[in-house]
């Protein structure tokens, strides 16, 4: 049965001297892994639409295995991500979060949605720091680890100052801190955009400006609360951060 799908290409694998193999976000039947055939061929009609970060419409085969690409169109090649090294490591991280976070066939509009605009923004460049943020806080209820972040993880309470605790899994109030003696202190500010990038509407998106020790307070945060909860370990994520180094130096 052919079928038709609005998608991201997330993975691209080549196969054989001629063929590649693709997974596929798409909107209609989520994550789907597809063979194109001949896509490495420099003449064939499949190789741009089968390049990493492409946005498209694809017709393929369907199958209790891997499809058969018969046809696809690019709506957006994101290119721009493609030819800069760093919005490609950027990207990479995106896809690969997206794909170790997410099961064949798991249908979920929302993570495609965010996926398409998060890309359209780095492509776009606005702040690929903050953009990548945003991604990770919103995959967090992705894959069932969402944080405290209505109020303190330990009592309750909404008001005061607010530290942020790996252990409770949240948000920590004044009133608990030494309870947590490990907590890791962060500013009013990175708790508001802790808040803010879990719970608001990508699409919203205007200008972004945000201080870098704010930037190295909301990554120390949320990597350690992926790396405590999510179980992940992302070759995409050491490289960020090889190049994040690199960035420092120059």
């Amino acid at each position: 049965m052919l079928q038709k799908c609005e998608g991201i290409v997330i993975r691209s694998t080549n196969y054989g001297e001629t063929n590649k193999i693709i997974t596929l976000y798409t909107r209609e039947l989520g994550k789907v892994g597809v063979m194109a055939r001949g896509a490495k061929k420099p003449n064939s009609r499949l190789t741009s639409v089968t390049q990493l970060f492409t946005y498209g419409t694809f017709l393929f085969q369907k199958s209790s295995g891997l499809g058969g690409l018969q046809q696809g169109e690019s709506i957006h090649s994101l290119r721009g991500i493609r030819e800069d090294i760093f919005l490609t490591a950027y990207a990479a991280y995106i896809v690969e979060l997206l794909d170790k976070s997410t099961e064949n066939l798991e249908v979920n509009p929302f993570v495609f949605e965010l996926l398409k605009q998060t890309l359209f923004y780095l492509d776009d460049e606005v702040d690929p720091d903050i953009l990548v943020n945003i991604f990770e806080m919103k995959m967090l209820s992705v894959l069932g680890i969402a944080p405290q972040l209505d109020g303190c993880s330990i009592c309750g309470n909404k008001d005061g100052t607010f530290h942020f605790s790996i252990r409770t899994g949240g948000f920590i109030c004044h009133r608990c801190f030494e309870k947590d003696s490990y907590r890791i202190p962060i500013s009013p500010t990175t708790v508001k955009l802790l808040r803010l990038f879990y719970y608001f509407d990508l699409n919203r998106l205007g200008n972004v400006s945000v201080k870098d020790e704010t930037k190295i307070e909301l990554k120390t945060v949320i990597k350690a609360y992926f790396d405590e909860y999510s179980g992940l370990n992302l070759k995409s994520r050491r490289f960020l951060d090889q190049l994040d180094s690199l960035k420092d130096k120059l």
